[in-house]
């Protein structure tokens, strides 16, 4: 957020994440227990451990940290009003943290299992193609990277995109296997085990392209911000020839595919600090595919990957002021205080903003959701997560040996 104000062009990010890269290699980087967990789960590419982590760290703490809330509540240590947090001056003792932790719910349902899971893609020897067997291959040839928060933990985002790619007749070539960008790696300072993890699967996408040269790949989907900006440097126009990078809102607003207003809902849209949509503005993208009336939320939600639990008390800061934008705008589209969901609901399009707007529902009456997840809800109607499901695995899928 400081790029464009800066007078002299410092991209404090830059900055950022090379400070903590000195620190690293100096072995003076302090990281909190919950930052090694969430790195953990993204370094892993065995289904199993993958599985185990998805149940102990996003189900299990996610409902520890609804109830460690709800004993706050009930014991008087934090208030059904946030208050307006204290000023950092320095490391918050532990106290403080856990009570910052505990201080806002967070109202999200996973998954009972991971798109591959379910479909049965996590051999990492095979590419899975995804297709409509009746379409006889007229459809566009799309490479889709889910990314770790759309296939390990909000695997209905990524389940949700091949969807509405099926629906759109496309052909949807997906990675082996359980892979992360690299990113949160970089960012965290570890620029070496960034760097491998981009060159592997740099290497790996060649193999895939090499693989399947029959197919004109001609579209990178995305449905990550934060793997968006990785991706960017993967060169991918090198790996699949003409190719461009694409988010899936922007691919279905190329495909003519909306809403048209049908849910009755008007919409707050959080646009993520990284904002996966870089060839159309991200607010009408949102409003041309629900059709509604959809107004801009600023300001950062305060998950910003591991921060939430990292520095729970410099996240707060963050959500005090995303609260109040938020109110605002609940105020200005419906005239409340407060909404429900038949009423308007929250977009996004970035699974870490998707966790950490779900902090908010208490307090806003918002509910947190996906744009290509209230689409494919609306246009493939009740339980299209089973039957989808259900539909690949009779005749929808096709492995290729890597």
């Amino acid at each position: 957020k400081c790029l464009n104000p800066c007078p002299v062009d410092i991209d404090f990010g830059e900055v950022t994440t090379r400070m903590r890269k000195i620190l690293v290699n100096r072995g003076q980087k302090r990281t909190s227990l919950g930052a090694k967990a969430a790195m953990a789960f993204l370094n892993t590419t065995n289904p199993g451990t993958v599985r185990f982590l998805r149940t102990t760290l996003g189900k299990w703490g996610f409902r520890g940290l609804n109830a460690g809330h709800t004993m706050a509540r009930l014991t008087g240590i934090v208030s059904k009003t946030p208050p307006l947090p204290k000023a950092t001056t320095e490391k918050a003792t532990v106290t403080e943290q856990v009570i910052e932790l505990v201080r806002r719910p967070i109202r999200v349902d996973l998954p009972k299992k991971g798109f591959r899971e379910a479909l049965r893609l996590e051999d990492k020897t095979q590419v899975p193609i995804i297709s409509d067997p009746n379409q006889n291959g007229d459809g566009d040839a799309v490479f889709y990277f889910p990314g770790c928060g759309s296939e390990r933990l909000f695997s209905d985002i990524g389940l949700a995109t091949i969807a509405m790619l099926h629906k759109t007749g496309a052909q949807t070539v997906l990675p082996p296997g359980y892979i992360c960008c690299g990113y949160p790696q970089t960012s965290a300072g570890l620029a070496d085990q960034g760097q491998r993890i981009t060159t592997e699967n740099r290497v790996l996408f060649h193999r895939i392209a090499n693989t399947l040269n029959y197919l004109d790949i001609k579209t990178v989907v995305v449905s990550c911000g934060t793997c968006m900006d990785q991706l960017l440097k993967y060169e991918f126009e090198k790996i699949f020839p003409g190719c461009r990078l694409l988010d899936i809102h922007e691919y279905l607003l190329e495909k003519d595919i909306s809403l048209n207003g049908s849910t009755g809902r008007k919409y707050l849209y959080h646009e993520p600090c990284h904002n996966p949509m870089k060839k159309y503005p991200s607010l009408k993208v949102a409003g041309d595919l629900t059709g509604s009336e959809v107004q801009m939320s600023d300001r950062c939600c305060g998950e910003s990957g591991t921060l939430g639990v990292s520095r729970p008390d410099i996240a707060s800061q963050l959500r005090f002021r995303k609260s109040e934008e938020l109110l605002k705008g609940v105020t200005s589209l419906t005239g409340k205080e407060r909404t429900d969901v038949q009423e308007s609901k929250l977009l996004t399009s970035c699974p870490a903003c998707l966790q950490g707007l779900a902090k908010y529902q208490d307090e806003t009456g918002l509910k947190a959701d996906y744009i290509v997840i209230e689409m494919a809800n609306k246009l493939l109607g009740d339980n299209w997560q089973m039957k989808f499901i259900d539909g690949l695995q009779k005749d929808g899928i096709e492995r290729v040996l890597l």
